[in-house]
């Protein structure tokens, strides 16, 4: 077992305000294929600044606090606390805190 404490890990460098933390990376075990990690998006934030992203993995989300606006694959939504959301590879996507309180999500990247 390999534990971490969240609060002893550095926030990903981001041009957004974003905080980003990497809490298991990628090949952290031999042939690893997933990363997980938090993130908190504040009030009025949008990730990416600008356009969308992407990623080559599927991305699978939990809303631990806060919701968030988002559109992924060209349809708008909406998730909020207690929700979970996956967004398929390849697929663009973005998100805004439209709120007036920070949005914590827990997310995991699976290479397929």
């Amino acid at each position: 077992m390999i534990v971490i404490n969240a609060n002893e890990v550095n926030q990903d460098n981001r041009p957004d305000d974003a905080r980003l933390k990497t809490l298991f990376p990628k090949g952290i075990i031999d042939g690893g294929k997933v990363m997980f990690g938090t993130v908190v998006i504040p009030p009025k934030a949008r990730v990416p600044m600008k356009g969308q992203g992407a990623h080559d993995q599927d991305e699978y989300s939990y809303i631990m606090r806060g919701s968030i606006q988002t559109e992924s694959g060209g349809k708008a939504y909406t998730v909020s606390a207690g929700e979970a959301t996956l967004i398929p590879a390849g697929e663009e996507h973005w998100a805004y805190n439209a709120g007036d309180e920070d949005c914590e999500i827990v997310w995991v990247l699976v290479e397929r």
